[in-house]
């Protein structure tokens, strides 16, 4: 049986009412119908337990005027209603029969019906109550404040009755564990330590899917296991996956050894690096080191983590590790484990909607989708990724890799590059140290014309993570503002390594024709774009500058260049840019 076939088949449609409403379908598709009314029927229809009269829902939304006025105006909502819906693929979820109107509840999942149901088996129910139920719908009708006001106290009620003991269950798990053990330290070096102790502890936390253990808790357990098992068992009966530990050593220079041990059986070593620094140039050397550090562990952790779950019985997969199972097809880009990887993350998406990072690294899908022309519905794949990295924001605000993700489908995909680089620049504010952030940071950076910047921040990702596992894009995106700087010999020696490091992917294959058509180089221009024709076939100049959102004098020049690489001219399609 295909492993597919191993889960129960999630609910269709997914409603939040607490906070902004929101609705979506398979694949996070936003499924909300525009006017409020029709809003609101969608509401009532969702917390009611079963079918509703029609009178009843008239009276609700249109107290104010006569009955057949009412029935009518409710007819027209339950229409509008209807064709938004119509737009999650399988039976129809609204049944609206001459007397009533039922929403299916078996295809449904709602918040505050989940909220409501709270009870000692399930009391993490009540943590779904994040804000006001139905903000902004006050003032819709008179019956429909008085229905919301009655609604709002029963849940508050609901949320601070007490529930009965029962054991403790157990979270969604949503990412790695980690510890960071209290360093050892030679003479003179004991406060480099427990500094640098801190400041690793504080960065790594900034990664929204690390789950970091409290310092002064670690390290009273590995002082108390020191003369026994050790730190690193300590850690372990801590439910820890991975620890941090190392030595600080100050001679003529400082030396910091680090190491990341994966904790679970067997014990292994999955990462050591040594870091060397002038005695005379201490001033904020945690900060610095702990830059790096974080910087190269995020990758790595992400990756052995990928491996773990891709080896685990396929059977019962959480959203976490069907997320983490996505990873490696979004790294090799072969088209078959491309696509399995979308359907991994829209499976995470919708086996745990409140998980922010499965909807982040769906919408991140979706833009490779789109760059590498395998979107079969360009516009619609956009759409998409615009709903998923709202989504993650509005879950949890400070992901900074939300919000870069976010802020380059606005800058890239809807070109809206101003728009991305204030998102950006917030989820740099959140953690400087997130190499994506940088990368998509420079990229707004081109677009916006701001080409010397881009490279900074560029060099700044290189500096943090020389070695990261989506280097094959990171490194790609400098070629486009050296091409834009004129620098066309150093873009395409730079493209050529850049290509070798994943031959599948096509986007730096593009400036890298350009800045061979400026240079005149013929041969190298055709061998160049044959590998790009095979990665995307029927590629033309149009299609490939709606993928460029370039101010106008960059844009004519990136085209002209390839059109000298002999990329055919083309029309431009419609509903892309």
């Amino acid at each position: 049986m295909a492993e597919a076939d191993l889960s129960p088949e999630p609910p269709r449609l997914r409603l939040v009412l607490f906070g902004p409403m929101e609705a979506w379908g398979p694949g996070a598709a936003a499924v909300l119908p525009r006017g409020r009314k029709s809003q609101a029927l969608l509401a009532l229809l969702a917390i009611k337990a079963g079918p509703v009269p029609r009178r009843h829902l008239a009276a609700l939304l249109w107290s104010r005027v006569a009955e057949e006025q009412a029935r009518g105006s409710l007819r027209q909502a339950l229409l509008e209603l209807q064709s938004a819906l119509a737009r999650i693929p399988g039976p129809a979820l609204v049944r609206a029969e001459r007397e009533e109107v039922l929403l299916d509840p078996a295809a449904r999942w709602v918040d505050a019906e989940q909220a409501m149901a709270a009870d000692a088996g399930h009391p993490a129910a009540l943590d779904l109550m994040q804000g006001v139920l139905l903000p902004g719908f006050d003032g819709l009708d008179p019956a429909f404040d008085l229905w919301l006001a009655a609604r709002r106290a029963g849940l508050a009620a609901a949320a601070m009755r007490p529930l009965p003991v029962a054991a403790p269950r157990q979270p969604p798990r949503r990412g790695a564990r980690l510890g960071v053990l209290p360093l050892s330290a030679g003479p003179g070096a004991e406060w480099v330590a427990g500094a640098l102790a801190e400041s690793l502890t504080a960065a790594l936390a900034r990664f929204r899917w690390l789950f970091l253990a409290d310092p002064a808790s670690l390290a009273a357990a590995a002082r108390r296991a020191a003369a026994g098992p050790g730190p690193l068992a300590a850690a372990r009966e801590a439910g820890l996956d991975f620890a941090l530990s190392g030595h600080v050593q100050a001679q003529a220079r400082l030396s910091v050894s680090l190491r990341l041990t994966d904790l679970r059986a067997p014990e292994t070593v999955v990462w050591a690096e040594r870091f060397e620094v002038a005695a005379t140039d201490l001033g904020g050397i945690e900060d610095g080191i702990a830059a790096e550090v974080v910087a190269r562990i995020d990758p790595e952790l992400l990756l052995l983590e990928a491996r773990r779950a891709s080896a685990a019985p396929p059977a019962d997969p959480s959203a976490y590790e069907l997320l983490l199972r996505a990873i490696p097809g979004l790294t090799a880009l072969d088209r078959p484990g491309f696509e399995a990887a979308g359907q991994l993350l829209g499976r995470a998406c919708a086996a745990d909607p409140g998980f922010a990072s499965a909807q982040a690294w769906h919408a991140a899908w979706h833009l490779f989708q789109v760059g590498q022309g395998w979107a079969p519905d360009q516009a619609a794949a956009m759409a998409r990724a615009e709903a998923l990295a709202r989504r993650a924001i509005a879950l949890d605000p400070t992901d900074a890799q939300a919000l870069t993700i976010c802020g380059h489908v606005r800058a890239y995909l809807h070109h809206l590059p101003e728009e991305g680089a204030a998102l950006h620049d917030r989820a740099l504010a959140l953690n400087p140290n997130l190499a994506m952030a940088w990368v998509f940071s420079g990229l707004a950076e081109t677009y916006c014309g701001r080409h010397e910047e881009a490279l900074l921040r560029l060099a700044r990702y290189k500096a943090l993570a020389p070695l990261h596992p989506f280097a094959f894009f990171f490194d790609g995106a400098a070629l486009v503002p050296l091409m834009l700087l004129r620098r066309h010999a150093e873009a395409a020696a730079a493209a050529r390594a850049v290509c070798e490091l994943n031959p599948l992917f096509s986007f730096p294959l593009r400036p890298w024709l350009a800045c061979l058509g400026h240079l005149g180089a013929t041969p190298a221009a055709a061998a160049v774009r044959a590998r790009l024709l095979a990665l995307e076939p029927g590629l033309t100049v149009a299609g490939a500058m709606l993928r460029a959102p370039l101010r106008a004098a960059d844009a004519a020049h990136y085209a002209e260049g390839l059109r000298r690489g002999g990329l055919p001219e083309g029309v431009a399609e419609q509903g892309v840019a």
